[in-house]
């Protein structure tokens, strides 16, 4: 892996659950983020996919310091950030950017594509002096792939695709090198996520960026990513690189989640094995004891309801090694082939 430049250990994010109008009593917690590691290397681009309500948006704005973790470090060049305030943590936003989920909602209506893509120069004043911020504002519109001429329409009169792509520019201003960027492509059109996927990989290439791409759909995370994460209820279950994690899935919820991958090819599909999970995601208020998997595997047994899998690379794949020698959190992993060839997602 390339050299890190954002390491997170022991990321937890809980919110507290209170009950009383005149005295307040903290009677629980959602347990949004339980305990997450990650790192993330110069150039890099790390997936991290799961189920929704699984604690990736939390860990994104976590990441960006729009909130503050409950415990846990988040290091940015070997500083930790999650203890900066002011202007030191300035100074970091600037390197670590964001690009939200809902291109319709993440720019404000009532400023033009100008003011929006250009804002980041008003905070950052330092980063363009101020007769040279239209032209810097045009530029990023070409590069995005914008017509530079609408710098002074508003929001409502691009479409999905090319909102998204505002907000692109508008993380591209300040030349950070993360960017993270939340589901940037689950609320557009296949086609149109396309684009905006291979604009991202073009992007990268030119800026230097490394992305942390969170996203629901495995196809696109495959796509774009070098390293991938599972995550499932507040914590990683497996990780690797993309190959490692899509053609030898080693825990069983991944091999779940891959399972339901469409596949184009009909033969493919008749001769594929469909993996069920029976039963809900138990709630972040009330996790399960052990593996927080175990209420919906089926290869649950006593030992996972008393003891907490590690992340790591299960005995049974240490002496062999290969592919399937990456960390899994289970106390049973074992490969799995759920993808057939030539029809992998992506």
């Amino acid at each position: 892996m390339a050299e890190p430049v954002l390491e997170v250990n022991g990321l937890v994010k809980h919110y507290p659950l209170t009950q009383g109008v005149l005295f307040r009593k903290q009677t629980g917690a959602v347990r949004a983020v339980d305990g997450v590691d990650l790192v993330l290397g110069r150039g890099e681009t790390l997936g991290i996919v799961g189920e929704s309500g699984c604690g990736k948006s939390t860990v994104a704005r976590l990441l960006v310091s729009l909130e503050r973790p409950t415990a846990g470090e988040i290091r940015y060049r070997g500083e930790d950030i999650t203890r900066l305030s002011g202007r030191a943590l300035k100074a970091v936003r600037r390197n670590i950017q964001m690009v939200f989920q809902d291109p319709y909602t993440s720019l404000n209506p009532r400023m033009t594509v100008g003011d929006i893509v250009g804002e980041p120069y008003e905070i950052h004043p330092e980063a363009a002096p101020k007769g040279d911020r239209r032209r810097k504002v045009r530029e990023l519109l070409e590069v995005v792939g914008l017509n530079p001429e609408h710098v002074n329409r508003y929001p409502h009169q691009f479409s999905g695709g090319q909102r998204q792509r505002i907000g692109i520019a508008r993380g591209l201003a300040l030349r950070p090198e993360i960017i993270v960027a939340d589901e940037p492509v689950s609320a557009l059109d296949v086609s149109v996520q396309a684009q905006v996927v291979n604009l991202m990989e073009r992007l990268q290439g030119e800026f230097g960026l490394a992305y942390v791409f969170i996203a629901h759909d495995l196809s696109v995370v495959r796509h774009i990513s070098d390293r991938v994460g599972v995550m499932y209820l507040g914590r990683i279950v497996e990780t690797g690189t993309d190959t490692e994690i899509y053609d030898h899935p080693t825990h069983p919820y991944t091999q779940a989640l891959l399972s339901a991958v469409p596949v184009p090819d009909p033969e493919a599909r008749a001769h594929r094995e469909r993996i069920i999970l029976y039963g809900d995601v138990p709630s972040p208020t009330d996790i399960p004891s052990g593996c927080r998997f175990r209420t919906r595997c089926w290869k649950a047994r006593e030992r996972c309801a008393l003891e907490v899998p590690a992340l790591a690379v299960p005995e049974a794949f240490r002496a062999v090694g290969g592919p399937a020698a990456h960390d899994s959190a289970c106390h049973f992993a074992e490969e799995k082939h759920v993808v057939a060839d030539g029809n992998r997602p992506g």
